[in-house]
């Protein structure tokens, strides 16, 4: 039997490490809150956490990062464990990685790997893999070295960090550049049908809502409340990848595309920022953005900082943010009594914020009151009769108003309609024309 196929069940034992070095940066967070993250990171692709520990750095060292007698105390419990997998939560240069592969005889990765090794494994759309393995090639291109192929026996991904079959793993930088470019021709093309897409949406007139945030924070519970759709919502790090996207009417009668978008992190690699971008561009192209906080996570505030950083970096900056964001502070019901007073009389002093839980309903029908609101701000809200033999005109509303409720009479057909400033001259003139008629 292929030794692959009979240990598929069996999970990777991992450690993982989280150094830091005190006081260097007081606005980050707790590095015990990011030994956390790190271990859910690694079992978000089912590794088996046998450990994790923070580790205090005076000074990185070039060569292996940690001190030479940290790293001969953590091979000896790293044998004794039997762990097969380090994690570093961290960035490791090539050499550093391939120095303490040797001293502990064991896989080491680090976080932009890790976090890669995830998203392969949860990309499922085309355009999705695709981005993920653009990712991929660009970070190995800069190491060249043997890469792991433990993870192949159970994860569902592509094998872009190796696997058995791929001739020795020795993949040189032509061959790397070669399937590059290929990627990025073939991404060329599903961006341009995105493209088209996305134009052919604009041609009708509907609104656009993104959700974004932290991964976790309940962005996908809060897209299936709103929406009543069955999107995968895990409590698992990154359990949404691809973006999807619906049509749902607020309570105002208007009617929105909402899409879920794969969740933000700190220290998310460059690369793979730039290999989304083109899903991204939903945020960026969005009328209106709902970053969701997990309000109850000891680190929301970083966290939420962490998400600027990103938005920041797709060109949504801070004038954009003021106009075009709402904050929605998820999982209030997680709050204790207490707290939740806290929370609450916060959010009260700040604008465009809003407290809602996505698992309970909690505030809900007052977010959708609140994107209404902000997304007709600039509407001209007409009341209108009509004669119901006038098809014309019923089609021309229908084509550049929004509209918001419609009740038909036996002669008279009576709409309530929302116009943006440039159709609203021509909505006055067609009503005049069809009253003199």
């Amino acid at each position: 039997m292929n030794d692959a196929l009979a240990n598929a069940d069996e999970k990777i034992g991992a450690w993982v490490l989280q150094p830091y070095q005190a006081g260097k940066d007081e606005n980050s967070r707790q590095p015990a809150e990011r030994l956390a993250e790190g271990m859910g990171l690694a079992r978000a692709i089912d590794l088996e956490v046998r450990g994790g520990e923070l580790v205090q750095l005076r000074q990185p060292n070039p060569a292996t990062l940690f001190g030479t007698g940290k790293v001969e105390e953590l091979g000896e419990r790293f044998s004794q464990e039997a762990v097969e997998l380090v994690v570093v939560d961290g960035a490791l240069t090539p050499v550093q990685q391939r120095n303490l592969e040797t001293a502990w005889k064991t896989k080491v990765i680090d976080r932009t790997g890790l976090i890669l090794e995830i998203f392969g494994e949860r990309a499922r759309t085309r355009e999705g893999v695709l981005q993920v393995e653009l990712a991929a090639l660009t970070y190995q291109r800069s190491r060249l070295v043997r890469s792991w192929t433990h993870l192949e026996r159970q994860r569902g991904g592509f094998g872009f960090l190796g696997g058995p079959g791929e001739s020795q793993l020795e993949l040189d930088r032509r061959r790397i550049t070669e399937r590059i470019t290929r990627i990025k021709r073939e991404l060329g093309e599903v961006i341009r049908t995105r493209g088209l897409h996305r134009a052919a949406r604009e041609r009708v007139p509907y609104k656009t809502v993104a959700l974004v945030g932290y991964t976790n924070a309940g962005k996908s519970t809060l897209f299936n409340r709103l929406t009543g759709a069955h999107v995968v919502a895990e409590d698992k790090l990154f359990a949404t990848l691809d973006p999807t996207m619906r049509l749902i009417r607020l309570n105002t009668g208007l009617k929105t595309i909402l899409s879920d978008t794969v969740g933000f992190i700190s220290d998310l690699p460059t690369s793979l920022v730039a290999a989304f971008r083109a899903t991204l561009e939903e945020v960026i192209s969005a009328d209106l953005i709902l970053h969701v906080r997990d309000i109850a996570h000891p680190d929301s505030q970083a966290q939420a900082l962490d998400v600027e950083k990103v938005l920041d970096e797709l060109g949504v900056g801070e004038v954009a943010r003021h106009e075009r964001l709402i904050e929605v502070w998820n999982k209030i019901d997680s709050l204790a009594p207490d707290e939740a007073e806290r929370v609450q009389a916060e959010a009260s002093r700040r604008p465009n914020t809003i407290l809602a839980s996505a698992l309970t309903g909690q505030g809900v029908d007052d977010l959708l009151d609140v994107v209404g609101g902000r997304l007709l701000a600039h509407h001209h809200v007409a009341e209108v009769d009509i004669p119901t033999s006038d098809g014309a005109l019923h089609a021309w509303l229908h084509q550049h108003c929004e509209v918001l409720s419609e009740t038909d009479g036996e002669q008279r057909r009576h709409l309530k309609v929302a116009v943006e400033p440039q159709f609203r001259n021509r909505l006055e003139r067609r009503l005049a024309d069809a009253a003199s008629a």
